[in-house]
């Protein structure tokens, strides 16, 4: 079982590069997306190519933001959207589907932004994101994946010293969070089987960064402590383009 996750920074633009020979060629049984931009109808009509998943999507209250949608070629038990508190489900960042042995939720993780205006909410949403994970867990393990917008390490990102405490995605408090998810068992996937690689998920459009790989590991899959001899592996598919980001996934 392949699972991977993509933060697609527009499903509409992205469908109109090699989105759809780049799926077809990762050929993985679940495609979990962040960032659709668009509304769970867009999203249906423009991933029509890919007759093989049934689509599960959620939608941002505001149009052309934000968004997460799970594709699946096995057909889940159950599927939610949001975690039922409404200060945070106005902008369609979790997507949730139940199988038999585990819940798999994408999520698409508020950023702190240039300016750190958001880095407050952020930390709530961090603390009540990790509660809903962990009361699913009461019933059987998760697979959590997405853009979680954090660095997490030094190993992480390309240059930490200029960034620490100064850019988002590598704030003290937003490592806290993380730091948080790990406290409780929940295991990042990629860190604990390449102990020392350095690869990166996301790189910045300026200067030239994902050519000089100047990039960062925000993209993450986090799996409950018990769960972790499933995973055969875990990797970063660096060679797929057409975002901001490039795909991470697991192997069960």
């Amino acid at each position: 079982m392949k699972i991977i996750s993509f933060n697609v920074n527009g499903i509409r633009a992205i469908s109109q590069k090699t989105f759809f020979e780049d799926m077809l060629s990762v050929d993985a049984d679940i495609i979990c997306l962040q960032e659709t931009k668009a509304s769970v109808e867009q999203v249906l009509e423009t991933l029509k190519p890919l007759k093989e998943y049934t689509i599960f999507a959620n939608e941002s209250v505001r149009k052309g933001y934000s968004g997460t949608a799970i594709l699946t070629k096995k057909a889940p038990i159950s599927v939610t959207f949001d975690m039922g508190l409404e200060e945070h489900d106005q902008e369609g960042r979790v997507t949730c589907l139940e199988f038999e042995d585990y819940f798999l939720i994408t999520v698409y993780v508020p950023n702190s932004g240039s300016e750190l205006l958001r880095l407050g909410y952020r930390q709530s949403w961090d603390a009540d994101f990790l509660n809903y994970l962990k009361k699913l867990e009461l019933k059987k393990p998760v697979v959590v994946c997405g853009d979680f917008n954090v660095a997490h390490r030094e190993i992480d990102l390309a240059r930490p010293k200029a960034n620490y405490n100064k850019s988002a995605g590598f704030m003290q408090e937003e490592i806290d969070g993380m730091d948080a998810f790990h406290a409780v068992g929940l295991v990042d996937t990629f860190r604990t089987l390449n102990p020392e690689e350095v690869k990166y998920s996301w790189w910045s459009y300026r200067g030239g960064a994902r050519e000089k790989n100047v990039g960062w590991r925000i993209d993450y899959f986090l799996v409950s402590e018990g769960f972790i001899p499933k995973v055969k592996s875990s990797f970063i598919l660096n060679e797929v383009y057409g975002s901001d980001h490039c795909p991470v996934g697991i192997e069960l």
